[in-house]
C-alpha cells in the first residue's frame, strides 16, 4: 500500500466503512487503513483536488485556526481574556462541536487522512514550545520562596490532585468501563498552573511587580515543576502497562542532563563571553550557536521518546539547562513567533477535533456533569483562598491569588493530550476537562482586573506626600534612573535629605531599562542577585554592567549612612508602559515622592540638548498620572560640590535656596527643603514671593533663570509638576 497504509499482515478484516478498511488490532483495538492513490489530471494542478493532499490540507487547516483565533482575540479583548481562551474556542468551533458537523467541512477541511500530519506538526510545536517554557523558567525563586508561597504551592498540588481523583471515580461509578488511568491525568490537569501564561496575564494587568504577582509567579514555578515530574512518571508508567521500572531511563536522562550536559553548556557560554571580553567586543551569538541549541532540543526530544515519554519532556529539560543570557534571547528572537504562531495552533485544532460539546452529557446525569465541572473549576481557587486566609492575608488578595493560581494554558492542554493519547480519556471526559479549563482561565482576567482596580481606587484615598508626612516617620522615595549619568547627583541629593534614626529614608532605586527582543512584554523587578535577568529580557550586556554599577553606588550610600535603607531594583519594560509600572510600584510601596532625572543633558556650552524623547514621554505620563509627589532633578553642579565617598571626605557647607511662590507644589517643595535643613551640612534660605504694590527687585543669575524657564517649558507647564 501507499503512504497512508499500515502493514496489518494476516489480521482479520472487520469491514469497510466508505473508503476506509477496518482491520482487527491487538488489545481490543482496531486499525483504520486507507489507500492513497497518486492521481494526476490534465490540468494546471498536479493533483485532481489539491485539498485532498496532506500538505495543502494542512495549510488550509492552519489558515482557519489562525483566522478564527484572531477573530476571537478581537471579540474577547474587552473582557481581558488571554490568548489561550481564544485559541481553544477557535479549535472547538472548527471541530465536531460546530463547523465539522457539516459534511463538506469534514470532507475537505478535516479529512481523516490529514489527521496524521496535523498531529505530527502539533507534536513538533509542543516540543519546541516546551523548550521555550524551560528557557523562560527560573528555578532560583524556589530556594528563596516564603512560607506563604510554599504553602500555596503545596496546597495547590495536593488538594486539587486528590479532588481530581475523586471526581474521576464518580465518573467511573457511572461508567465502569472508563479507563482507570484517567484519574491521574485529571489530577495533574487540575494541579497545573501555566507558568508562561500566568506571566503574560500578570504583565498585561500590570501586577508583575506587586507582592501578589511575585507570590503567584513563585508558587507557579514550584507547582509547574512538580506537575511535570508527576506527568513524566504517569506517562512512563502507563506506557509501561503499570511497570514502575519504565521511569528509570527517564530519571537517568534527567540526572545526566542536569549534572553533565548543563555544566558543559555553562562552560561553553562562559568561554564565549570570556573571548569577547578579551577582544573588547560585546557578546554576539551567531547562527552557529543557535543551530547548535536547536539541534540539542531535537536530540533531547529523541532520547526521551526512546525512554518511553513524549519528546517535549526532553526539550523542556534542555530549556531549563540554558542560563538566562544573550544566547537564550537570540533563540527566543529566532523561533518564538514561529513556534507560537505556526507550530502551536495545530495543538488547539487537535484539541477542538477531540472535543464534542453535543455529547457532553450523553449517558450521564446532568447533575453529575455540572458538579464535576464546577468543582474542578473552583477547587484550586478554594485551596489557595483557605491557605492565604490562614496566613492572615486579606480576602481580596486571597481571592485574586486563588484565581491567578487557577490559570490554565498550553501546558494543561498538553496534559489532556497525553491522557487522550494513552487512552486515559474518552472523548466525553476529555470534553469535560476542556470546558473546565476554559472556565478556569476565563475567570482570571475579569476577576483579578476587578479586584486590582478596586484596590487601586482604595489606595488613591491614602495618597502619600511630604507635606502630610509626620516628622518622626520614615520617608519612602522612589528614585528612577535611565542611565548612570544622573547617578552621582541623585545619590548626593539623597544623602543631603537628612535621614535620621527617628525619620529614616527608604529608597527604592529603580534602573529603568527598555524591554527589547521579546514578543511578549514582561516586566521584571529584581535585586542585585539577579542581574542576568536583564540579559534575559533581550538587552545587551551594557545594561547589565550599568545596573551593577548603579546597585554598587546605592549600596555604598547605604553603608555610609545607616539611616538610609536602599532597595536597588531594575525595571525592564517597554517605554509605552514604563510609566504605569513605575506608578503601580509607587502605589504598592506607599512612596511619598518620586525622583525623576531631567530628560535633557548639558551640551557643554551652557545649553541643554534632548537625551531621549522616550524618557521625556515617560516623565510626562508620570506627571499626568501622579500617584504621589514628583520631583524633577536638574543637576547643575551638585555632583561637583559633594564627594561621593562620604565616609572619608568632609562635607563643606551646602547652601540651598528655596523660591516659594504659593500653591500645593511649592508647599511640597518647602517640606522637602525643610527636611534638608535638618542636615548639619546644609544652610537653607527661603525666599517668599508675595503679591503687593511695592515690587522687590531681586538679582537672579540669567543662566539659572533660563534653565528654570526651559525646564518648565519642556514639561508643558503641567500643574502636577
Amino acid at each position: 500500500m501507499e503512504d497512508g497504509m499500515i502493514d496489518v499482515g494476516d489480521r482479520p478484516n472487520i469491514g469497510v466503512l466508505g473508503k476506509y478498511n477496518i482491520v482487527d488490532g491487538l488489545e481490543n483495538k482496531f486499525n483504520v487503513c486507507f489507500v492513497e492513490n497518486r492521481t494526476h489530471a490534465a490540468t494546471d494542478w498536479q493533483a485532481a483536488n489539491p485539498l485532498m493532499r496532506c500538505l495543502p490540507n494542512f495549510m488550509l487547516q492552519l489558515t482557519f485556526i489562525i483566522m478564527f483565533t484572531r477573530v476571537f482575540m478581537i471579540i474577547l479583548k474587552p473582557i481581558r481574556q488571554p490568548r489561550f481562551v481564544s485559541e481553544v474556542l477557535a479549535g472547538v468551533v472548527l471541530g465536531p462541536s460546530l463547523l465539522t458537523r457539516e459534511a463538506w467541512i469534514a470532507t475537505y477541511v478535516h479529512p481523516f487522512e490529514g489527521a496524521l500530519l496535523l498531529e505530527t506538526m502539533g507534536s513538533l510545536g509542543v516540543t519546541f514550545y516546551m523548550f521555550l517554557v524551560g528557557l523562560e523558567m527560573d528555578l532560583t525563586p524556589i530556594r528563596k520562596m516564603g512560607k506563604t508561597a510554599s504553602c500555596v504551592a503545596i496546597a495547590g498540588i495536593i488538594l486539587p490532585g486528590c479532588v481530581g481523583m475523586i471526581l474521576y471515580q464518580l465518573v467511573r461509578n457511572e461508567r465502569p468501563d472508563a479507563p482507570k488511568e484517567g484519574g491521574f491525568f485529571w489530577a495533574i490537569a487540575l494541579t497545573v498552573t501555566s507558568f508562561s501564561d500566568l506571566a503574560r496575564i500578570l504583565s498585561k494587568l500590570k501586577l508583575m511587580s506587586t507582592d501578589l504577582g511575585k507570590m503567584a509567579m513563585t508558587s507557579a514555578v514550584l507547582t509547574d515543576f512538580v506537575s511535570w515530574i508527576l506527568l513524566v512518571a504517569t506517562v512512563a508508567i502507563v506506557n509501561g502497562h503499570g511497570n514502575f521500572l519504565r521511569i528509570i531511563p527517564t530519571l537517568i536522562f534527567m540526572v545526566i542532563c542536569w549534572f553533565v550536559i548543563r555544566p558543559i553548556i555553562f562552560w561553553m557560554i562562559k568561554r564565549i563571553n570570556a573571548g569577547r571580553e578579551e577582544s573588547s567586543m560585546e557578546v554576539q551569538y551567531n547562527e552557529k550557536h543557535v543551530g547548535f541549541i536547536l539541534t540539542g532540543v531535537l536530540l533531547c526530544g529523541l532520547v526521551t521518546e526512546l525512554c518511553g515519554v513524549h519528546p517535549m519532556f526532553g526539550a523542556f529539560m534542555f530549556g531549563l539547562m540554558i542560563p538566562s543570557s544573550e544566547v537564550g534571547i537570540k533563540i527566543m528572537d529566532k523561533i518564538e513567533d514561529f513556534v507560537v504562531g505556526i507550530l502551536l495552533p495545530p495543538v488547539f485544532l487537535v484539541a477542538g477535533l477531540r472535543t464534542n460539546v453535543a455529547f457532553i452529557a450523553a449517558g450521564f446525569r446532568y447533575s453529575l456533569v455540572a458538579t464535576v465541572m464546577v468543582v474542578a473549576s473552583l477547587i484550586k481557587i478554594l485551596s489557595t483562598l483557605l491557605v492565604c486566609l490562614y496566613s492572615k492575608c486579606s480576602f481580596r488578595d486571597s481571592l485574586a491569588l486563588g484565581v491567578l493560581m487557577n490559570t490554565k494554558g498550553v501546558i494543561a492542554i498538553i496534559v489532556l493530550h497525553e491522557g487522550r493519547n494513552v487512552k486515559g480519556f474518552d472523548q466525553q471526559t476529555y470534553t469535560w476537562m476542556v470546558i473546565a479549563m476554559l472556565i478556569m482561565t476565563g475567570l482570571v482576567g475579569p476577576v483579578v482586573s476587578f479586584t486590582h482596580k478596586s484596590a487601586r481606587h482604595l489606595k488613591h484615598y491614602h495618597r502619600m506626600n511630604l507635606e502630610r508626612s509626620k516628622p518622626d516617620t520614615e520617608l519612602r522615595v522612589l528614585a528612577c534612573l535611565h542611565s548612570s549619568r544622573n547617578l552621582a547627583g541623585l545619590i548626593n541629593l539623597l544623602h543631603l535629605s537628612n535621614g535620621t534614626r527617628k525619620s529614616p529614608i527608604v529608597v527604592f532605586a529603580v534602573y529603568l531599562v527598555e524591554l527589547t527582543g521579546r514578543a511578549s512584554a514582561m516586566l521584571i523587578f529584581h535585586d542585585k542577585s539577579n542581574m542576568n535577568d536583564i540579559a534575559g529580557c533581550g538587552n545587551s550586556s551594557r545594561e547589565r554592567l550599568e545596573a551593577e554599577h548603579i546597585v554598587h553606588a546605592f549600596e555604598s550610600l547605604q553603608n555610609d549612612n545607616r539611616a538610609i535603607a536602599v532597595y536597588p531594583l531594575t525595571a525592564v519594560s517597554p517605554f509605552s508602559t514604563m510609566h504605569e509600572d513605575v506608578r503601580n510600584f509607587a502605589i504598592d510601596k506607599n512612596v511619598a515622592v518620586i525622583l525623576l532625572p531631567f530628560h535633557k543633558k548639558p551640551n557643554g556650552i551652557g545649553g541643554w540638548v534632548d537625551e531621549s524623547l522616550e524618557h521625556k514621554k515617560v516623565s510626562q505620563h508620570l506627571l499626568a498620572n501622579a500617584p504621589c509627589s514628583i520631583a524633577i532633578l536638574v543637576d547643575r553642579g551638585l555632583t561637583r560640590h559633594l564627594p561621593l565617598d562620604f565616609e572619608h571626605d568632609s562635607i563643606r557647607e551646602i547652601r540651598v535656596a528655596m523660591l516659594f511662590f504659593e500653591g500645593a507644589d511649592d508647599r511640597e517643595a518647602l517640606a522637602y527643603a525643610w527636611r534638608m535643613a535638618g542636615n548639619p551640612g546644609v544652610a537653607l534660605t527661603v525666599v517668599r514671593f508675595v503679591p503687593g504694590k511695592d515690587m522687590l527687585e531681586t538679582v537672579v543669575d540669567d543662566a539659572e533663570a533660563g534653565a528654570e524657564a526651559e525646564a518648565e517649558a519642556n514639561f508643558n507647564d503641567d500643574p502636577a509638576a
